[in-house]
């Protein structure tokens, strides 16, 4: 229940699960009955997009300018900067609506294009059905990794790779749905734990390699504070953190 009390307070998440739920009205409405064979499709591709949208964009550069910095802060720098704050556990809705709609017309259009049959309930599978379905257990689990409370066996194994990718290598482990580690060893950002105990990639772990008194985390922490209910001591505790071991 807090789980979903947690999930429920988010606008990413209310509407992101009322698209998914009308896409699977819909098909149940209209669809033609073979359509629904593809929803499999849409959760093996959201696999995919979660990976690489956390990979080359969530953890692209950090830009130089400010707006670029709090674009990307509040998207995802700002979870590796305060990882136990609920409202930064989750993805902004101005990231998930665009990517939805962008994915929809695009898989739409090119179902039309070749001539498929369906094209658009080809679409509405495959992105609001089962894509959206995917993002909802991604961000479920996701957000069970960061709560301390009791989990079961496929929740401790993501939560334990999820840990390594925030506080021992943030270059690897990209995935956190279960089974997504299969793409990140398809992908080479997989590492064993021994491995790691004795790894050192980079001094500042839940910066992204940015130092923590860095002047666009200090602009952007400021900035935010509000918004993610940031306190004066938490935010002057993140500017002074110590180096990782």
């Amino acid at each position: 229940m807090e789980r979903l009390t947690i999930m429920a307070r988010h606008p990413s998440l209310i509407a992101m699960g009322a698209c998914c739920l009308l896409a699977f009205a819909a098909l149940a409405w209209g669809a033609p009955g073979w359509v629904w064979a593809l929803v499999p499709l849409g959760i093996a591709a959201q696999m995919l997009n979660e990976y690489n949208l956390h990979r080359f964009v969530f953890h692209m550069a950090p830009p130089r300018h400010q707006w670029a910095f709090d674009l990307l802060y509040q998207a995802h720098y700002g979870h590796h900067d305060f990882p136990t704050n609920q409202p930064l556990f989750f993805v902004p809705i101005w990231v998930a609506l665009p990517m939805l709609a962008g994915n929809f017309l695009l898989l739409w259009g090119i179902g039309a294009l070749l001539g498929l049959p369906a094209p658009l309930w080809i679409a509405t599978a495959v992105v609001p059905a089962g894509g959206v379905l995917m993002f909802m257990v991604y961000e479920w689990f996701h957000m069970t990794a960061h709560l301390n409370l009791p989990k079961g066996r496929i929740a401790r194994r993501v939560t334990t790779l999820h840990n390594q990718h925030h506080f021992r290598d943030f270059a690897r482990w990209f995935h956190v749905s279960p089974g997504g580690q299969i793409i990140d060893r398809a992908m080479g950002t997989d590492i064993d734990r021994e491995a790691l105990k004795s790894q050192q990639r980079i001094a500042f772990m839940r910066t992204l390699g940015l130092a923590p008194d860095d002047p666009r985390l200090v602009a952007a922490r400021a900035r935010f504070a509000p918004r993610y209910g940031l306190s004066q001591a938490e935010i002057e505790a993140a500017a002074r953190r110590p180096r990782a071991a």
